[in-house]
C-alpha cells in the first residue's frame, strides 16, 4: 500500500528499515546530568515499537559550560554518558529502529542561567535530587534577571541583535573558544560512535550556533571564521572533518541544515541566507564527506516558518527538499508538515525526498508506521498543529516537567498507558456530550473495561472545535474530533449523535457514573449595558455565518484568538473593524506563535487595534468604552458590536443530576472550565482516571 514509505533505504553504510525519521524535538525528559531516564527512553521506545525507521532524540549538549538550552535535555559531553547512551540504543534496536543523536549547541538562543553554572548543579543534583526542585522553584527569579541583562553572556560567533526568544547578552567568541567547542563536537561524536549510536547528525539549523556561523546576519567575523562563503562554512568544515578522523568515513553522519533562513517571510528581505545559498551549503557538505542533509527551514526570529501553526498546509515546503535533492546525491531527509501516509508516499514518489520525516506526527501518534504499514490509517491520532507540543515544553522546562501533546495522553506516561489497568469491570458510565473532552474520556473510560455509552445532542460531534475548525484556515482542527471518534468507538464506547437526554432520562437509565461534557456557551457579561441588542452578535455567530455582516463598522470585544479570528472573517466581507481589549497587550496568556500567525494576517488589512480598553456598553450609536489607565469614557461609532469574551461553563445538567441524586457525577473540559483542545483532553482524562 505504501511501498516507498516502508521500503529500506541506506544512509551512508547504514540500511534504515523505511523511510520515517522521528526529527529532534526536545521535551525535558532527561537528567541534569545529560542522562537518558527510563521515561526518556520508554517515550523513544514506544515510538521504535511503533515502526518508526530512524529516531532523533531532542537536542543533545556536547558542552556543560555554556551549551544548554534546558537543565534536563540529553548530553554527550563526557564519557559518563556512554554506557548510558549504549542501553538507550540497545533498547530501540530491540525492534529495528536506528538511533540517531543530534549534536547541538545553542549559540546566542542559550539559556543564559545555565552559563558556568551547569557544572555545578550536576554533582550536587546528583547526590541531592531534590535539589533540582529548589533551582527550578528560582526559574521565575533567573528568567527575570536575564529579562534584565543580568546574567553571563551566552556564545555567538558576533555580538549581534538578540534573538526574538534567547538569551539577553551574547559575546563573540574567541578563537580559543571556537576551537574547544569544535573539539566538543568532535569528541561528543566518538563517544556516540563507543555507545553504539547509529548515528550523528549536526544541528545547523533553527538559529543555532552551526547555523549563526553560516549566516552573513549572524556571523560578521573578519577573521578565517567570517566573511566569505567558505570563512563561514569553516566552523562546520572542520567538525566535520575532525569527526571523519576520529569517528571513520563509514561512521554515518547527517547535517540538518536550514536551507532557507526565511527573513523575507517575516518582512525582511535580504537578511541572512536564502534557498540558493542553502544549495550552495547542501553541495559542500557532500563534497565534505556528509551521508545526508536533513532539510529544514527557517530560525527563532521566524518560528512559523519551521514550526508551523495549523493555517500552514502539510507539505508546503516540500520545495526546499526538492531544491536540495535536485543539488546532491546523496540522501535527503526532510520534514514538511507530514501528516498521513498518503502525502508522505506521494512525496516520496514525486521524488521531493528520499525520507520522509517528523517529530509531531510521532509524538501525536508513535503507532503512525505500524498503523500504516496493517493497512489502517484511518487509525492514526493526526497532529492538528495546535502548538501545544511547544508550548508545553517551553512553560514546563523551567519547572522540571516534560512537554506534553494536546491530543496523546500516553506522552511522558508511556509505561502507565500503555498498560492501563482494565478495572472497570463493565460498570455503566454514560459520557453527555462528543467535544474533545467527552470524547477523551469515552476512550479512556473504555480502554479501562467500562461499560460507555456517549450522548450527543448535535448531529455533529466536536463542540467548541467545531467553531475553531471554521475559522480561516483552521480546518484541520477538525481533524482531531474525527480520530478521537474513531478512537473512543475503536476502545468500545458506543456513540449517539442527535440525542439529547434529559436528567430524568439519565437517571432513568440507572448508570454507575455520568462524565458531564456539555462545553460551554459564549459570555454575555450582565454588567455591560446593551448586549441584548439587536446589533450585538456572538463569535460563532460571526464564525458559522449565521449572521453575515457586509460594509459595516464593526467592533469586536475581546482579542483572543476567538477575537481575533472574528475580526479576519469580518474583514472578508468589507467591514471596517476594530478589536478592543481590557488588558494591555493583544490576546494576552496566548502562545506567541498562534497570535503571530494569525496577526500577519490582520497586518494586511485596515483592522484597528485597542488595548487598555474596556467595554462598558452599546446601543444604536455605537460602542462605549472606558480606557483602563486613565478612566475616560468616550463613544467608538459602530453599526455593529461581536462578544469575544470566552465562554462560561454549561452545566445545569449537572446540578439536574445532582437534584436527582444521581451518585457519581464528573463534569469536565469547558463544563468546569474554559480552555483549550489540550485544556479539554487532558481535564477529561486526568478526571476519569482518578475514578475508582
Amino acid at each position: 500500500m505504501y511501498d516507498l514509505l516502508l521500503s529500506p533505504m541506506k544512509i551512508g553504510s547504514m540500511t534504515v528499515k523505511n523511510r520515517t525519521v522521528m526529527t529532534a524535538a526536545e521535551f525535558s525528559l532527561g537528567q541534569t546530568n545529560g542522562k537518558p531516564t527510563e521515561r526518556l527512553m520508554d517515550y523513544y521506545e514506544e515510538r521504535a515499537k511503533g515502526g518508526v525507521g530512524m529516531i532523533i532524540p531532542g537536542i543533545c549538549r556536547v558542552n556543560d559550560m555554556g551549551g544548554a538550552s534546558t537543565f534536563t535535555q540529553l548530553a554527550m559531553s563526557h564519557d559518563y554518558h556512554i554506557a548510558p547512551m549504549h542501553e538507550f540504543a540497545e533498547r530501540l534496536h530491540r525492534h529495528g529502529a536506528k538511533l540517531c543523536i543530534q549534536l547541538h549547541h545553542p549559540g546566542r538562543q542559550g539559556m543564559a542561567s545555565a552559563i558556568n553554572s551547569l557544572p555545578l548543579v550536576i554533582p550536587v543534583a546528583d547526590r541531592f535530587p531534590g535539589v533540582m526542585d529548589q533551582v527550578f522553584k528560582c526559574t521565575p527569579l533567573l528568567l527575570g534577571l536575564e529579562a534584565k541583562g543580568v546574567c553571563f553572556s551566552v556564545q555567538a560567533p558576533s555580538k549581534v541583535e538578540l534573538a526574538k526568544h534567547g538569551a539577553t547578552r551574547m559575546h563573540a567568541m574567541s578563537k580559543r573558544e571556537i576551537r574547544g567547542l569544535i573539539r566538543d563536537f568532535i569528541e561528543a561524536a566518538v563517544r556516540c560512535q563507543k555507545a553504539g549510536v547509529d548515528c550523528v547528525e549536526l544541528h545547523a539549523g533553527h538559529g543555532y550556533i552551526i547555523q549563526q556561523f553560516l549566516s552573513p546576519h549572524t556571523n560578521r567575523r573578519t577573521d578565517e571564521y567570517g566573511g566569505s562563503f567558505e570563512n563561514r562554512l569553516r566552523f562546520l568544515r572542520e567538525i566535520i572533518e575532525g569527526i571523519r578522523e576520529r569517528c571513520g568515513r563509514d561512521y554515518p553522519l547527517t547535517v540538518r541544515l536550514t536551507a532557507d533562513e526565511m527573513y523575507e517571510r517575516v518582512g525582511r528581505p535580504g537578511v541572512g541566507y536564502d534557498l540558493e545559498t542553502g544549495k550552495r551549503i547542501a553541495k559542500r557538505l557532500e563534497e565534505l564527506g556528509v551521508d545526508a542533509i536533513n532539510v529544514t527551514s527557517a530560525c527563532y526570529d521566524a518560528y512559523n516558518y519551521w514550526l508551523e501553526p495549523t493555517s500552514f498546509e502539510p507539505g508546503w515546503r516540500k520545495y526546499l527538499a526538492h531544491e536540495i535533492k535536485s543539488a546532491v546525491s546523496i540522501p535527503v531527509i526532510a520534514a514538511n508538515v507530514i501528516r498521513t501516509p498518503e502525502q508522505a508516499e506521494r512525496q516520496l514518489e514525486e521524488g521531493d525526498q528520499d525520507f520522509v520525516a517528523s517529530a509531531r506526527a510521532f509524538i501525536c501518534d508513535p503507532h503512525w508506521v505500524a498503523k500504516a504499514a496493517a493497512g489502517h490509517p484511518e487509525e492514526i491520532r493526526r497532529c492538528i498543529g495546535c502548538l501545544n507540543c511547544i508550548r508545553s515544553f517551553m512553560t514546563n522546562a523551567g519547572v522540571g516537567k516534560p512537554g506534553e501533546c494536546a491530543l496523546n495522553m500516553s506522552v511522558a506516561h508511556e509505561k502507565a498507558y500503555f498498560s492501563m489497568p482494565r478495572d472497570g469491570g463493565g460498570r455503566k458510565i454514560l459520557v453527555i456530550g462528543a467535544g474533545p473532552a467527552g470524547l477523551t474520556a469515552a476512550q479512556t473510560l473504555a480502554m479501562r473495561g467500562f461499560d460507555v455509552s456517549v450522548y450527543e445532542k448535535g448531529e455533529k460531534p466536536g463542540g467548541q472545535v467545531l467553531t475553531a475548525a471554521a475559522c480561516h484556515l483552521k480546518d484541520k482542527l477538525a481533524w482531531c474530533i474525527e480520530d478521537l471518534m474513531t478512537a473512543a468507538r475503536g476502545a468500545g464506547a458506543q456513540i449517539h449523535l442527535g440525542t439529547e437526554l434529559s436528567a430524568r432520562q439519565i437517571a432513568d437509565m440507572d448508570p454507575w457514573g455520568v462524565v458531564v461534557a456539555t462545553g460551554g456557551e459564549p459570555l454575555r457579561p450582565r454588567s455591560i449595558e446593551g448586549l441584548e441588542g439587536e446589533n450585538v452578535f456572538t463569535a460563532p455567530q460571526i464564525i458559522h455565518r449565521e449572521k453575515i455582516l457586509r460594509n459595516a463598522r464593526v467592533v469586536v470585544a475581546g482579542s483572543g484568538m476567538t477575537g481575533l479570528e472574528t475580526a479576519e472573517i469580518l474583514c472578508q466581507t468589507d467591514n471596517a473593524v476594530t478589536v478592543i481589549e481590557m488588558a494591555g497587550e493583544i490576546a494576552p496568556g496566548t502562545w506567541f506563535q498562534l497570535v503571530d500567525d494569525e496577526m500577519e494576517r490582520l497586518s494586511k488589512t485596515a483592522t484597528k487595534f485597542e488595548t487598555g480598553t474596556k467595554l462598558l456598553g452599546v446601543d444604536g450609536e455605537g460602542v462605549l468604552v472606558e480606557d483602563v489607565r486613565s478612566g475616560e469614557r468616550r463613544r467608538i461609532p459602530a453599526d455593529a458590536l461581536v462578544l469575544a469574551l470566552g465562554v462560561r461553563p454549561v452545566c445545569e445538567l449537572a446540578r439536574q443530576l445532582d437534584k436527582l441524586s444521581v451518585r457519581r457525577i464528573w463534569r469536565v473540559g469547558d463544563a468546569v472550565q474554559s480552555g483549550t483542545i489540550a485544556d479539554a483532553c487532558h481535564s477529561a482524562y486526568d478526571t476519569v482516571m482518578a475514578i475508582r
